[in-house]
């Protein structure tokens, strides 16, 4: 298994974008928004390639309380299989195609309620 990216709730994507491309020498690598356009996400990667996955949903502002971080991302094999092995501690959304980001997932809690995605890329 890899880590691909980890999620950060942000309240504006664009700022958010700017702040890590201008202050840490990030790049811009890509994004998409969920079908009913409530989400805009955009990524960002370091010089060696790791993603932060930046998510701008409509109407929510993330605070101090918990909610500033979303999910860690992590490659495997195949999404439903893992899923089914995998000892996790609750179902947060079980597998299912993500045609916009061209991405099989799922999403389960660790013992500690951590979200952990779980994503197959999807052949073209």
């Amino acid at each position: 298994m890899d880590i691909l990216h980890t999620c950060l709730n942000v309240a504006d994507a664009d700022r958010s974008v700017e702040w890590y491309t201008e202050n840490l020498d990030f790049e811009e690598s890509w994004g998409f928004e969920t079908p009913d356009g409530e989400t805009v996400n955009r990524y960002v990667a370091d010089g060696n390639g790791v993603e932060l996955q930046l998510s701008d949903t409509e109407g929510e502002t993330p605070s101090d309380e918990g909610d500033l971080w979303d999910h860690l991302a992590v490659k495997v094999e195949d999404v439903d299989a893992a899923f089914e092995e995998i000892d996790h501690h609750g179902v947060v959304e079980e597998p299912g195609d993500q045609p916009a980001a061209g991405a099989r997932t799922a999403f389960v809690k660790d013992p500690d309620g951590h979200v952990i995605e779980l994503i197959e890329p999807l052949e073209d």
